[in-house]
């Protein structure tokens, strides 16, 4: 599982030599591991020559070290620093290598904007279900059981049974227990989302109670929530990982959707949004890219500053900033991502997306 520190190291690791980052599929649905081995030895062929020692090093944990657990593999290798990373993941990814001068994270950003952070509510008017999903695997399972409805009476009330909150049983209508029951369990969700850094909320439940719950829930909560669906308490955490997945998948896309068209038409209107490569990699040269949004797939020379580190496409002999002379890069797109990344900005990788491919493939929304 790569965790958020993992990311972190990553993107802050400056290698000695060049890093061999591999991505590998593990589909399920092929008919033997001999087939992902031949996928490997194909993306490591490229860079036998080159850097030996890396390619040895990855076949050799494919071989010898890795499990076979997971939907996808990623290995990162700089066999001069020592250094090796390897993570198995629920989740799928394209099949690819790279040799660059830093780990080639890109594709971990496309996985962070899919399938990271999720939270799940599922509700009924006695109880509520938590679940914080992160890159396809149940990372956290917490649950509030309230009064039962059906033995609320006016003036009555006994002990309550099992609620796991340590709350006590209060006397009301069955109405009065219900609102209770779903206004506690709000207050229940927002911690619980808040503890796990939750990006984005499911809930599922009836209509009704969907709908009741959300009102209860408050309002920065409210802002995340990206979907609602029907399903039974009883269903096991993979039913309910399977349901959340394709929903916010398809809720994922109408967001990027909705995004792209604000940047392009706030670069418009020359407000808070830049297209274009050399618009952006501006912004993120200064520091002002809350959202960075670039098409899959879409990569580009430029240069690079050797001292401050501004990035550019233009042939510059020295540095407006600190008047250090540039380097040229295979990637500037990937080196804008690691640092929006590392900036705590956010980065989403489009597919498909005719807008954003139509503004040159890049763009960004703005701090400032």
């Amino acid at each position: 599982m790569l965790a958020s520190h993992d990311l972190d190291e990553l993107l802050s690791y400056r290698p000695a030599e060049p890093v061999l980052s591999v991505y590998l599929d593990l589909d399920p649905s092929l008919p033997s591991g001999d087939v992902h081995k031949l996928t490997l030895r194909n993306l490591l062929k490229p860079f036998q020559d080159e850097a030996p020692a890396n390619v040895e090093a990855v076949a050799g944990y494919f071989e010898h070290g890795f499990d076979g657990s997971g939907r996808s593999l990623v290995v990162f290798s700089c066999a001069q620093d020592e250094f090796f990373r390897a993570y198995s993941l629920a989740v799928p990814v394209r099949s690819r290598a790279r040799l660059l001068d830093r780990p080639y994270v890109k594709p971990l950003a496309d996985l962070l904007g899919a399938y990271g952070h999720y939270g799940v509510a599922l509700i009924d008017q006695q109880q509520v279900r938590l679940f914080h999903f992160h890159l396809g695997e149940v990372q956290e399972e917490h649950g509030l059981e309230g009064d039962p409805v059906r033995h609320a009476k006016i003036g009555g009330g006994s002990q309550a049974a099992g609620r796991r909150g340590g709350l006590t049983r209060q006397k009301g209508t069955p109405a009065e227990v219900a609102d209770r029951n779903l206004r506690e369990a709000a207050q229940e969700a927002a911690r619980f989302f808040d503890s796990h850094h939750v990006r984005r909320v499911l809930v599922g439940g009836t209509e009704e109670n969907v709908a009741r719950f959300l009102a209860e829930l408050p309002k920065v909560w409210q802002s995340l929530v990206v979907g609602t669906f029907a399903m039974e308490m009883t269903a096991s955490p993979r039913q309910i990982l399977a349901r959340a997945m394709e929903l916010g998948r398809q809720a994922q896309v109408a967001r990027l959707e909705r995004l792209v068209e604000t940047i392009v038409t706030a670069a418009a209107k020359g407000g808070e949004g830049v297209i274009r490569l050399d618009d952006t990699l501006e912004a993120v040269s200064g520091g002002r890219v809350q959202t960075l949004v670039v098409s899959e797939g879409y990569r580009a020379a430029g240069y690079r500053c050797r001292g401050c580190g501004y990035l550019t496409i233009q042939t510059v002999g020295q540095c407006p900033f600190c008047g250090e002379t540039f380097e040229q890069i295979d990637d500037a797109v990937e080196l804008a991502i690691g640092r929006v990344m590392k900036d705590s900005g956010e980065v989403e990788i489009l597919r498909d997306n005719k807008t954003l491919q139509g503004a040159g493939g890049i763009g960004a929304l703005l701090r400032y």
